[in-house]
């Protein structure tokens, strides 16, 4: 298998991991997608942790992964860590427009876990923020 798959596959099985429940072909391939929506807002982020730090900053993200969820403004949240390097996290991010993605920045938890960075990751969180160009249907 080649480097440029394995983000891939990781992502799929740290995706199985945050909802282990069964996903059954009847369920009709590609049916979650209908909430996003073409221009919706989507970030790729990154944070790595510092030499040793790698733990503590995974046990002060995996929180996020409920928080965010439970935002009724966020459509898709994911949190994956690089099996080859850990201590190195992507998150993967969907919101409807830009607001609510601002409005999530605001939100307590967020801001907390950001005070956290400068003793626990490397140069702080690196950002891509994306438009979604369409949508399964």
């Amino acid at each position: 298998m080649n480097k440029l798959m394995q983000p891939w596959i990781t992502f799929a099985a740290l995706a199985w991991v945050a909802d282990p429940s069964p996903v059954m072909a009847q369920d009709g391939p590609g049916k979650g997608y209908a909430q996003v929506t073409q221009g919706a807002y989507s970030v790729v982020a990154e944070v790595r942790a510092k030499p040793g730090k790698e733990a503590e900053l995974r046990a002060a993200t995996l929180p996020l992964i409920a928080l965010v969820r439970s935002d009724p403004k966020n459509l898709v949240y994911f949190l994956q860590e690089d099996r080859e390097s850990p201590g190195h996290f992507i998150f993967y991010e969907i919101f409807a427009n830009q607001a609510d993605f601002e409005a999530h920045n605001e939100m307590p938890y967020v801001k907390d876990w950001f005070t956290k960075l400068p003793e626990l990751a490397e140069g702080g969180v690196k950002v891509m923020r994306m438009e979604i160009l369409a949508r399964q249907r």
